[in-house]
């Protein structure tokens, strides 16, 4: 079923828009923006450039991480008959955003729900970074206050993998600084005004780039990399031990050699021999 009067049929398009750059704009993308019913937008001020680039007239509803309950419930309701589009202010709509509530919602009520893939600083950023991307975690935005940012990234300082954060300019100097105290000094890149005349990519240690931006934070909007941790130096003797006399609180001398041996990457006969001796 379509409707007749835009040509598609009911439900939700997720539209990525540009983040910079208004070419990047997909031709699918732009078609969906000319022919949908209603276009739900975070800001009508900042979609209604993007919507006369693409040559839509379509009417622009509010819809963000503000917006009430029964915002949300009637954009639902009029997809059982309607097309909406949904756009974010830059990149794929639902990243750092909630807007993931209203795809749920419409799933459950049956509608039909469309993606347009298309720009994401998260994955622009990656590619800017020179970082390896085989594994990666999008962290968002840290918390304001030093206890919740440290917290959260003590959460993540053992992971494998390279970290995404969003961050503003008046934050950033200090958000690289606590980077390199709870996850270390590890490799890492600043991007910031992705796709735009002002495009710029920074890489270095996190102290290095914390100081570099100490004194003049930068504008625009930030992505930071952060390479993942370096190889673990190799377990010692002492390490071996306090492991093998825990793992046997709870294990058989067997398992417990086993248990450490894949913790630590050790010699599993070697640490049979070695909790033997430590349970004689």
């Amino acid at each position: 079923m379509e409707t007749e009067f835009s040509g598609l049929e009911p439900g939700l398009y997720i539209v990525a828009g540009p983040i910079g750059n208004l070419g990047d704009l997909t031709p699918r993308a732009a078609e969906i923006l000319r022919r949908a019913d209603v276009v739900a937008v975070e800001d009508t001020r900042v979609s209604a450039r993007l919507l006369r680039h693409a040559g839509s007239d379509r009417t622009m509803l509010p819809y963000h991480d503000h917006s009430a309950d029964h915002v949300r419930q009637r954009l639902v309701e009029r997809m059982a008959s309607e097309s909406v589009a949904l756009l974010s202010d830059a990149g794929t709509p639902l990243i750092s955003d909630p807007g993931y509530k209203l795809v749920r919602d419409a799933r459950a009520a049956g509608r039909k729900v469309t993606t347009l893939p298309g720009p994401s600083a998260v994955i622009a950023a990656l590619t800017l970074s020179g970082l390896p991307t085989d594994r990666f975690l999008f962290m968002g935005f840290l918390p304001a206050k030093a206890k919740a940012r440290g917290d959260v990234l003590g959460e993540v300082a053992a992971l494998r993998a390279t970290l995404v954060f969003y961050e503003s300019g008046p934050r950033l100097s200090d958000s690289l600084s606590a980077m390199a105290v709870h996850l270390g000094d590890r490799d890492a890149a600043v991007s910031r005004e992705i796709s735009k005349a002002f495009e710029e990519t920074a890489t270095g240690t996190l102290t290095a780039l914390s100081q570099r931006y100490a004194d003049t934070p930068p504008k625009g909007e930030i992505v930071v990399i952060v390479g993942p941790p370096g190889e673990a130096p190799p377990a010692s003797a002492e390490d071996a031990d306090a492991a093998l006399l825990e793992a046997m609180t709870r294990l058989p001398v067997s398992k417990a050699a086993g248990e450490v041996a894949k913790k630590l990457g050790l010699d599993r006969r070697t640490l049979y021999d070695r909790a033997m001796d430590l349970k004689g």
